[in-house]
């Protein structure tokens, strides 16, 4: 996640609030689904951006989960993420994330 883009979330959490906000990523590995995670549920891991110990506390979502995948019109799910979901190690991906999001919701994030 670029500094711009941690700029932006911040701006629309100041002016929304955070209810009914939900991140959906389309990070391509664990890693770096896991960073962007834990940088819009407790801040930005590096310090280096906007979100620098900025725990927003958003639940956090990656595209390729089941519960997500569900909400999507089949087609334009497949026309989008169809061959992401079949060449990344999903699995993997959906561990990070949903780790993140679990420990968020308990108080155990960061």
């Amino acid at each position: 996640m670029d500094l711009d883009d941690q700029g932006m979330i911040k701006r629309i959490v100041e002016e929304h609030g955070q209810e009914g906000l939900v991140v959906v990523l389309g990070a391509p590995s664990a890693d770096a689904a896991e960073i962007v995670a834990e940088t819009v549920t407790v801040g930005d891991p590096t310090y280096a951006g906007p979100l620098a110990g900025v725990p927003l506390g958003l639940p956090v979502y990656h595209i390729l989960e089941p519960e997500i995948k569900a909400q999507v019109d089949p087609q334009v799910y497949e026309e989008q993420v169809g061959m992401m979901e079949m060449v990344l190690e999903g699995e993997k991906i959906v561990h990070s994330v949903r780790k993140r999001r679990e420990e968020t919701l308990s108080g155990q994030g960061g």
